[in-house]
């Protein structure tokens, strides 16, 4: 490792310039990420055209900064009105916003932002010393070990599911059901489009995320509106107090911030997995782990901190394939392979032979954009709290109409728009029925890349279904899935014997 380019790159982060690029980048990043629907991918690719004329160093800069903020600020409206401002975001709704409707608002976001940075710093470090490694890694992945990494998350559904297990599996299922409209992956053929041609590109996932969580939450706010849920409201706690003990808690939490943070980096360099499939595992492996997973759902900093961490951590693990084979990891990603061959370069095996210095300049600006965002972050949740003190009939108004220009803004189709609304009413139905809406959503981020990779497996192996098995990955994953049903099912005995 060349050491001397690690610290010469660092020398080029204190430009003034390269400085302003950064600070602007994390500012648009947040803001962003905290308007539903407009995720830190659509910010990248606005603006992108801008870095036409700058150089790499400002360019790259600003970039990565907006990667930055936009993955942590998704996390502010999925604490504060229950809506994510990205998929990654949406496991953070579970416990984030409970903690802010019972008080504890500030301490949700600082926890947040905090874990944020952890992750994102952590990945980071990652990205220069575990880069070939984790590549390597990467490149050995096939459809099967594809379809039993995504099995395996689809067994976090087990622990999103609540009181009843029945419902949870009802609700994944029905997630994978949605997450099968559009075009058949393999054989092209259209599937439950009824005619529709809009639906030939499936149910895209930020209107059915905002529908799910965002316009359910209006309906649901609407029923209570001049009931007693309006009177809670200004007696929710609006400051955050003792900062030194919110960070203190993390010492005690060290081994599931460095879980969080390892399973976020690794999932984020897998290409195609991206940061809800990296919050959802991590944060059903630490409900697994936990020994109050009661806790989980109602408020728990363990699942907060999980969720956040994993989430941020992608953003370096993501560019692990990037750089090294010039794969994206994610949607983000992508774009920043674009954004790569407008400043002439070539992202691919030899891109840590020939131009290390360009990765360890990427790590000092994935490391600086982290500490500008914890520190916008700290200091923005002492006011973020204050949209709750908003009268609901001012507020979910304002939250609808959020909801529609999120959805709009994916395609510019308001076709879109009709699909978060359909979907809104039927989260009302499920809540209204007591079946949880976080599984579901699983299904339905997990369901695409589930199906096609399993069929694939099959289609290059003459339809030999112990390929899942020969392979050491695919096997390891599988076992791992089995062993959490098993802890489940004890689990699930265990509290239908009290």
């Amino acid at each position: 490792m060349d050491f001397s380019a690690i610290s010469s790159s660092l020398m080029q982060m204190f430009d003034v310039q390269v400085l302003g690029w950064l600070l602007l980048g994390v500012l648009v990043g947040i803001i962003f990420g905290a308007i539903p629907g407009l995720t830190a991918t659509t910010a990248i690719a606005l603006f992108t055209p801008m870095t036409f004329g700058l150089n790499f160093n400002s360019a790259f800069s600003f970039l990565l900064a907006i990667f930055c903020g936009g993955l942590y600020a998704g996390s502010i409206p999925a604490i504060l009105i229950k809506t994510p401002g990205a998929p990654g975001n949406a496991a953070t709704i579970l416990d984030g916003y409970p903690m802010a409707r019972s008080g504890r608002a500030g301490e949700a976001l600082f926890h947040s932002v905090f874990s944020s940075w952890i992750g994102g710093t952590f990945s980071a470090l990652a990205l220069l010393f575990f880069a070939p490694v984790i590549a390597k890694l990467a490149l050995q992945f096939g459809p099967q070990e594809y379809f039993s990494v995504s099995l395996f998350g689809l067994s976090c559904i087990a622990g999103l599911s609540g009181k009843s297990l029945a419902k949870g599996i009802a609700g994944g299922v029905l997630g994978m059901l949605f997450g099968t409209v559009g075009l058949d992956p393999i054989d092209g053929m259209s599937r439950f489009t009824f005619g529709q041609v809009n639906l030939l590109r499936g149910i895209e996932i930020v209107p059915a995320l905002v529908g799910l969580f965002a316009v359910t939450e209006v309906l649901l706010k609407a029923n209570t509106i001049g009931k007693e849920e309006i009177v809670n409201i200004p007696q929710i706690s609006l400051k955050l107090v003792n900062i030194l003990s919110y960070i203190r808690l993390y010492w005690h939490k060290k081994i599931l911030v460095f879980k969080s943070a390892v399973i976020g980096t690794i999932v984020g360099a897998i290409p195609g997995t991206g940061a809800s499939t990296a919050s959802w595992i991590s944060y059903n492996e630490a409900r697994r782990t936990t020994k109050h997973p009661e806790e989980f759902g109602n408020g728990s900093v363990d699942g907060l901190i999980a969720s956040e961490t994993a989430n941020n951590a992608i953003s370096g693990g993501a560019l692990i394939p990037l750089l090294t084979l010039g794969i994206p990891g994610d949607t983000a990603t992508a774009v920043l392979l674009g954004a790569l061959t407008i400043q002439g370069l070539i992202p691919g095996p030899m891109m840590l032979v020939e131009h290390f210095n360009i990765l360890a300049l990427m790590l000092w600006m994935l490391m600086l954009g982290n500490l500008f965002m914890l520190i916008f972050g700290v200091w923005g949740s002492k006011y973020f709290p204050k949209i709750l003190s908003i009268p609901q009939q001012i507020l979910m108004p304002i939250i609808l109409v959020l909801c529609v220009t999120g959805s709009y803004a994916v395609a510019n189709s308001f076709f879109d728009v009709q699909i978060a609304l359909i979907l809104g009413i039927l989260g009302f139905i499920m809540v209204k029925y007591e079946f949880p809406l976080a599984p579901l959503v699983l299904g339905l981020i997990l369901g695409p890349i589930m199906e096609p990779n399993f069929r694939r497996a099959l289609v290059a192996n003459q339809m030999n279904p112990m390929i899942f098995i020969t392979s050491p990955i695919s096997l390891f994953f599988l076992l791992l899935t089995l062993f959490t049903a098993v802890m489940v099912y004890r689990r699930t005995k265990k509290s239908a014997a009290k």
